[in-house]
């Protein structure tokens, strides 16, 4: 991906809009917008905790071998890649709003014609289509705060607006124990669908009167388009004032310079603008830090998470024992994004992402070991605690890493490696756990956490209260 750098004229009109941005006062109209994009957030979280609780509820010829349990599980994810590859690319073209609304249209159709699946074929095919609108949702998310939310409070509030999706997993586990396996004749697999279809619905309507993105429209040269914006969301967050936050304001960086890859204005003898590319200086080391990231830090929450309900079929729980702990130790999900909310400014997102990962990784182990239930269950909650202070801090640490004009695409293209590794990650983890037990499979995890770890302590930035357009 290739975008001309900025022109000192447009690097000016962006520093002047994110300087606006950040000086705004926190108040009623960041709470809201928070709360649009957030709710928004769920169904991700949904669908990806869906899928190891489809597999006993799905009908017991769709599902036979282990190859029929990964591809379940898996489907959803081979959508996201696509979703994240080539849909998301597109919010840096036609701006991040518009599709919000594309990709959850998108989604709430395929749910209810998913729900209709007759077959397993059928099924997973619809998944894969599903896939597509949820694979940009949480990179759109991640972007727009990013780009609209002040300096001094960017980590916290992005926090905030996960809390929403991280009710999804605790209301999948919940549903799936206590859901009648027929209602009015119908499976509650089916009923699942339908419901998360239905609330894809009224989140689309809510978020009609979303504003775009100013840092976007100063980034495609609408000079005019911006400065509108940014006086519509002055105007709009004025009407309830609250203490102005302090931010760090430095100078656009210029290109070769190490301590920012953010806004690089034309250098060369001829005063062109140089090109930006993701796998080239000075985005290179930034793609590659996103990159780590988004490859391995999945395997916390989709290797030790999403399968947690095979595992303890794997240790002789029953279906319904196996439902009822992922529902219960689902709820450590909105108090792992109420303890990232606390922590994400008052600790650099750098070292927070480092020391979650190595909870996740030390708390995986514990899980896949143990025998004694009551240590089941607290390692369990434990590892949803940390697995979601983890992938918080993930999502607003990579939104801090590229320029405006490529911050969707290269969020999108890094995001998909996550994707991939999940799609993937069923067909290995599953025969792992069946042929070797969950302790090999939960150390194995844990040593590619280690490797999060220590990519983030080495080449990470610090991104805390800095204007995105100074890191």
């Amino acid at each position: 991906m290739e975008i001309e750098s900025a022109s000192p004229e447009q690097a000016r009109l962006e520093a002047e809009v994110g300087d606006r941005l950040d000086r705004l006062p926190v108040g009623s109209w960041h709470r809201r917008l928070v709360a649009l994009v957030g709710i928004g957030t769920v169904f991700t979280f949904f669908e990806a905790a869906l899928g190891a609780v489809l597999v006993p509820l799905l009908p017991a010829g769709w599902v036979v071998t282990t190859a029929d349990k990964s591809i379940v599980i898996g489907s959803v994810f081979v959508g996201e890649i696509l979703g994240a590859l080539f849909l998301v690319p597109l919010a840096d073209r036609f701006g991040r709003r518009t599709m919000f609304q594309v990709n959850l249209a998108g989604y709430a159709v395929l749910a209810v014609i998913s729900a209709f699946a007759s077959d397993l074929p059928t099924f997973v095919v619809l998944r894969v289509l599903m896939g597509i609108g949820l694979g940009a949702e949480l990179i759109l998310v991640d972007s727009f705060l990013a780009e609209l939310l002040p300096a001094a409070r960017r980590g916290r509030m992005i926090g905030q607006c996960y809390v929403f999706g991280y009710l999804a997993p605790a209301a999948v586990g919940l549903l799936a124990a206590f859901l009648p396996r027929k209602l009015a004749g119908i499976d509650s697999w089916r009923w699942l669908l339908v419901f998360s279809a239905l609330g894809a619905v009224v989140v689309l309507l809510l978020r009609r009167h979303l504003p775009e993105s100013p840092r976007w429209l100063a980034a495609r040269g609408q000079n005019r388009a911006a400065l509108t914006a940014m006086s519509r969301i002055e105007t709009a967050a004025a009407r309830l004032s609250g203490p102005s936050p302090t931010v760090r304001h430095q100078a656009p960086s210029r290109v070769g310079d190490d301590t920012s890859a953010h806004g690089a204005i034309a250098d060369d003898e001829s005063g062109r603008a140089v090109p930006l590319r993701m796998w080239h200086p000075p985005l290179l080391n930034r793609t590659l830090l996103a990159s780590i990231i988004w490859t391995c830090q999945t395997v916390g929450y989709y290797g030790f998470a999403s399968i947690a309900p095979l595992v303890l079929l794997e240790k002789g729980f029953t279906v319904t024992k196996s439902l009822g702990y992922t529902g219960f130790t689902a709820l450590g999900y909105p108090l792992g994004a109420l303890l990232m909310m606390v922590s994400a400014e008052r600790i650099q997102r750098k070292y927070l992402l480092v020391a979650a990962s190595l909870v996740v990784a030390c708390l995986g182990i514990v899980f896949g070991v143990a025998d004694a239930t009551w240590l089941i269950v607290v390692a369990g909650f434990g590892l949803t605690v940390a697995n979601v202070v983890m992938g918080n801090v993930s999502h607003a640490y990579t939104s801090e890493l590229f320029p405006t004009s490529l911050r969707a695409t290269a969020n999108g293209r890094t995001y998909s490696l996550s994707r991939g590794m999940s799609a993937v990650l069923p067909f290995i983890a599953l025969p792992i756990l069946y042929n070797l037990g969950s302790g090999i499979l939960y150390v194995l995890c844990a040593l590619i956490l280690v490797v999060v770890a220590a990519a983030v302590l080495i080449w990470g930035p610090h991104t805390n209260a800095r204007q995105l357009e100074s890191i």
